[in-house]
């Protein structure tokens, strides 16, 4: 039994609502008050502030609270601010933060079983996969960002070259794999080569062609190179938007080489995806994206979800079930009830125990709207453009590379 005077439910309701209104106001002003707050450094203190003990003794929710606002809240990343511009990081949309407070007050575990939340995630997957133009019959499943999503893409790519002993017998008599990605891919891939056992070399690089994009020539070479070596090439990456420069693979050729070679085709998209809500010529940048195999992609960066929430979309959605589903006795479906459904998103990837994160990108959508999206997506491409003409006028800056989509890169000339 629970000793006498401990309880973790709040002591005071009524008390514990005031301190959490008092909180939730203090969140919209900080939305309300972005332009005001750029980043600034945490206190030296910090660590010794937010220190648990080994007995800690319990302050209550109102001082908790009090401790969020006033030691916490303030010594955020920075990315609110509608002028940051640090790596690849999204700003978040307000409706993400009423959002996230309904996701946890309902506390719902999206690994399976028929209940609300899985229709809302599966309403996510379905407008993705449209907006993709992937075929009925894909699946997909969001996750915490695009490197676990390219794990999930590749582990597919992997079933559908081996079979579905792979699951079982494991890699050891495989031999060596290859997937290929361009100069300046994301160190995502490699790491999923590593996790799956095979090493990051199993990851190798082809240098960019003049406009940018993976050196088709080049990548031809490879393959027909390591085939020669013995070595057995699996799926080429095609890069959306590369995160050190913008660069934009050409997917259609990618889709085109790996239709010719038997290759999976994955997609990697985690902002530049996005592109296909843009206007032209920007959605053209990512024009041969329906033909791949498995796409990765961020939520939390063009869409302004707050963080995190990435995806991947499969094509064959047989394939993709075959890669993860198990079920154990105790995740027998039950026909009807909390216990039916017919879609359990645990089949689809590597977790039981999900959040429900479909939650904020479904209210972002629905309160933003299709038109709403496209015009921001389209306005940071032009907003890069504008920055380029700048740079082009200016005398001691000069462009390292033409402007794709949303990145400006330049330098200093003395």
């Amino acid at each position: 039994m629970t000793k006498p005077g401990y309880r973790i439910d709040p002591a005071d309701p009524e008390a514990f609502r005031r301190a959490f209104h008092e909180l939730a106001a203090a969140c919209l002003d900080r939305v309300e008050q972005a332009r005001a707050l750029p980043w600034v450094p945490k206190p030296e203190t910090m660590a010794d502030t937010v220190a648990l003990g080994s007995d800690e003794p319990g302050l209550g929710e109102a001082e908790v609270f009090a401790m969020m606002r006033g030691e916490v809240m303030p010594y955020a990343t920075g990315n609110t601010h509608p002028r940051f511009f640090g790596w690849v990081h999204g700003t978040g949309q307000p409706v993400g933060v009423a959002a996230e407070m309904v996701a946890a007050a309902m506390n719902s575990n999206l690994g399976g079983r028929d209940h609300g939340a899985m229709a809302v995630e599966q309403s996510v997957i379905d407008w993705s996969r449209r907006m993709a133009g992937l075929p009925e019959g894909a699946s997909g499943l969001l996750t915490t960002g695009t490197s676990q999503a390219t794990i999930l893409a590749l582990s597919a790519a992997r079933m559908k070259l081996f079979g579905d002993a792979v699951r079982k017998d494991g890699i050891a008599g495989l031999g060596r794999v290859r997937v290929y990605c361009v100069d300046g891919a994301h160190a995502c891939i490699e790491k999923a080569m590593e996790v799956m056992g095979h090493g990051s070399c199993a990851a190798r690089h082809i240098p960019e062609g003049p406009d940018g994009a993976m050196d088709m020539a080049a990548l031809e070479a490879a393959i027909a190179e390591d085939r020669a070596a013995r070595i057995l090439p699996m799926a080429v990456v095609g890069t959306a938007g590369s995160v050190n420069t913008g660069n934009f693979d050409r997917l259609d050729a990618i889709a085109g080489l790996c239709g010719r070679e038997g290759l999976w085709f994955h997609v990697d998209g985690a902002f530049g995806f996005w592109a296909v809500l843009a206007e032209a010529p920007w959605c053209d940048l990512v024009r041969g994206v329906d033909r791949a195999d498995s796409i990765a992609a961020d939520f939390h960066k063009w869409i302004g979800v707050p963080y995190d929430c990435g995806m991947v979309l499969m094509r064959d959605g047989d394939l993709h079930r075959r890669t993860f589903s198990t079920r154990p006795a105790y995740l027998e479906g039950q026909g009807a009830g909390l216990g039916g459904g017919e879609t359990w998103f645990t089949d689809y990837g590597l977790e039981l125990s999900r959040g429900f994160r479909a939650l904020k990108v479904w209210a972002a959508i629905k309160a933003a709207g299709v038109p709403a999206l496209s015009a921001t997506i389209t306005d940071n491409c032009r907003q890069a453009a504008m920055m380029a003409e700048l740079v082009e006028a200016s005398e001691v800056l000069e462009l390292a590379q033409p402007v794709q989509a949303n990145v400006c890169c330049f330098y200093l000339t003395r």
